[in-house]
């Protein structure tokens, strides 16, 4: 487990599900001609602020885009954005049709959850999104237990920092550091973990006791996750020239601490799965030393928790925790 990022939101187009209706005969784009296609392409824009990372979010291309874009404005008899050398810019329209057209967007989504609710066997593609130190060493080990156990079961892995919304289907489960506190969510405590200093054994060994931060080279989070707490505590208290390593990226912090490069502040079960040894600090440093705590909750929308195939990842994930030694939530 990691410390609690900074939840950044993010947003992604839903499938096509075709016309809702077709355009009136005058042309103007009345309630029953509204095209889902047309909604897609105002949030697609809103997002992505350019023709072309609109495209990508709707797997098309930028001139598709402009070409529905247009269709789009010339129905309305309005312009939604202006054109600019960088991107396009949402006009006081574009901004104003901007909540109907996501709650249009919630409802479509909702139609298919209800839909997927009629499965019976666990089958399919379950979509789970996790911090990386999370999918790395609590999902990845255990995949080959899961897959035997269902066989006809498909996994799309997102490790990222950034938080999928679940009510807008971006993923089927979750593992977060943080509980959410709004949405139609179900959610599981799987336990909690302290973050302790760690290195190589053969680091460890020749740091000893460690009697001030400053005797041990470091390695923390790069400027993009400077927010999380492990990263605060290194650029408060530990001396800038005693860091030798920053980035944002786990898997490449455990590789440094592996080779010797220095020692670096996680999870004990992270460090342990490593095999990383934690650094033994003096007792007056002991005594300076943050209480660095961590929890991982596992997140589902109410409407897929009984979706067979969701829910038999959901008690696999639940029963790999209680296996590992978290402290899973009764």
């Amino acid at each position: 487990m990691q410390n609690t990022p900074r939840p950044r939101a993010r947003r992604r187009v839903p499938g096509d599900l075709g016309a809702v209706g077709s355009p009136s005969r005058s042309g103007s784009l009345s309630a029953p001609g509204l095209r889902w296609d047309d909604v897609r392409v105002l949030l697609a824009l809103l997002a992505g602020r350019s023709l072309s990372r609109a495209g990508a979010l709707l797997g098309v291309n930028a001139s598709t885009v402009s070409r529905r874009l247009e269709a789009l404005e010339g129905a309305l008899r309005a312009r939604l954005f202006d054109r600019t050398p960088d991107g396009v810019l949402p006009t006081a329209l574009a901004e104003t049709l901007a909540p109907h057209a996501e709650s249009m967007e919630r409802s479509v989504a909702g139609l298919a959850l209800a839909a997927e609710g009629r499965e019976v066997a666990v089958e399919g593609e379950v979509r789970l999104t996790a911090l990386p130190g999370g999918m790395e060493y609590l999902v990845a080990p255990a995949l080959p237990r899961l897959l035997a156990r269902y066989p006809r079961l498909r996994l799309t892995l997102d490790a990222s920092v950034a938080y999928a919304d679940l009510t807008r289907r971006e993923a089927d489960l979750a593992l977060r550091s943080v509980r959410p506190t709004s949405g139609d969510l179900l959610v599981r405590k799987l336990g909690e973990g302290t973050g302790a200093i760690h290195a190589s054994p053969a680091y460890a060994a020749e740091l000893g006791r460690l009697r001030t931060l400053g005797d041990a080279r470091w390695i923390t989070w790069g400027d993009d996750l400077a927010h999380l707490e492990a990263a605060r505590f290194v650029s408060e208290r530990v001396p800038a020239d005693a860091v030798h390593v920053r980035t944002s990226h786990i898997g490449t912090q455990l590789a440094a601490a592996r080779a010797g490069v220095g020692v670096v502040l996680v999870d004990r079960a992270v460090g342990r799965a490593n095999g990383l040894t934690e650094v033994s600090p003096a007792p007056a440093l002991q005594r300076e030393l943050p209480h660095l705590r961590s929890e991982l909750w596992l997140v589902v929308h109410r409407a897929l928790r009984g979706v067979p195939r969701v829910a038999a990842v959901w008690e696999f994930l639940v029963e790999e925790a209680t296996r590992l030694g978290y402290a899973p939530e009764h």
